[in-house]
């Protein structure tokens, strides 16, 4: 299956995945106590970083970098994570393809430009209508 995806992808790096599962030491891993005192601790600190990136998405910030950066705090312990980060990688990897696609570049520049006349042809004949009014009033 993994060579499928390196073919599909062209990612030589693809081939060469990290296993899924825990990424905690061996000495942590090897004492059950301490291995689940480790993943709730990656998964709270994971939970806040994903929390903060959630309220930054309606405020300035960069909220989906700061949750794709939680999801990856999530990744280093739990697979479900992972195999999340996996998939978004591989759609990410597909949509820019799409998007160099020569028709698809065009077709986007071509309604990008057609998008900017209505856009254009709208607020001039607002300004030819209205004029340019000041939402206080100077004079005053």
């Amino acid at each position: 299956m993994h060579a499928e995806s390196d073919e599909r992808t062209g990612d030589p790096a693809a081939g060469q995945e990290a296993e899924l599962g825990s990424r905690a030491p061996e000495f942590i891993k090897s004492r059950r106590g301490l291995h689940l005192s480790w993943q709730v601790g990656v998964f709270v600190v994971g939970l806040a970083v994903v929390g903060a990136g959630i309220v930054m998405l309606p405020l300035p910030g960069p909220g989906w970098l700061v949750i794709f950066g939680g999801m990856a705090i999530w990744a280093t312990e739990f697979v479900w994570a992972q195999l999340v980060l996996r998939w978004t990688k591989r759609k990410v990897t597909e949509a820019a393809q799409r998007a160099l696609d020569p028709k698809v570049r065009r077709r986007n520049i071509i309604l990008t430009t057609v998008g900017l006349v209505i856009i254009g042809a709208v607020l001039a004949v607002y300004l030819w209508k209205f004029g340019i009014v000041m939402p206080w009033k100077i004079d005053e």
